[in-house]
């Protein structure tokens, strides 16, 4: 009987050779990743992968695959560190570029571990935006983007697993001192002052080689 197989083959794996520079970006929801990615992107020339997104447009897609990501949301279940590994490969593949920011990924110790075997990839830096629970209550409930997951009691399951599963992984980093941590309770244009102020000094390094 097959099995389908959660992690990419060895053989596939065509982007740890290129060494490309990859930056989680982590932090609670309403904490402004969003936002301060998009800057990024525009000022820095980084990729920005969502895995949310990832799992969302493969949903859309209706491939095998969609259906099978959809069913396990629905279910209330994780979807395997090694599906999302695999979307995120294949994004970074396609996109042609060798700086990316991964968005809300990982999400939990797991998906870390499998990120860094499957890829022999390990982040350079991990931004953690760090803001205030109440901050966080309040930017998502004033926010009107038609989320059905912004109300009040989705939100506070939300922070919950936010601080169960995705702590640890800042704290690991943080033991390995790659955590760059921004308070995101401040004003948009300050918050990238202090983002400028990380990737400014590798961007003119960069362009020195």
């Amino acid at each position: 009987m097959e099995t389908s197989v959660d992690v990419a083959p060895r053989e596939e794996n065509r982007i740890a050779p290129n060494k490309p520079t990859v930056v989680f970006v982590l932090g609670g929801p309403g904490s402004g990743k969003g936002t301060q990615c998009a800057n990024i992107v525009e000022h820095f020339g980084y990729t920005h992968l969502s895995a949310g997104d990832l799992l969302r447009a493969e949903i859309k897609s209706g491939s095998e695959n969609g259906t099978m990501i959809q069913n396990m949301i629905k279910d209330g279940k994780i979807v395997p560190s090694g599906v999302t590994i695999k979307l995120l490969e294949k994004a970074m593949l396609e996109s042609g570029n060798d700086k990316f920011l991964i968005d809300g990924f990982p999400r939990n110790e797991e998906n870390r571990a499998a990120f860094e075997s499957v890829t022999e990839i390990e982040p350079e830096v991990v931004l953690f935006f760090d803001c205030s629970e109440e901050e966080m209550e309040s930017r998502l409930l004033s926010r009107n983007q038609g989320r059905v997951d912004d109300n009040i009691e989705t939100i506070r399951k939300r922070f919950k697993v936010f601080l169960e599963s995705s702590i640890p992984v800042v704290e690991y980093y943080e033991s390995k001192g790659k955590v760059r941590k921004i308070d995101a309770a401040k004003p948009i244009e300050e918050v990238f002052k202090d983002v400028k102020a990380i990737f400014a000094p590798k961007h003119e390094k960069a362009s020195m080689v």
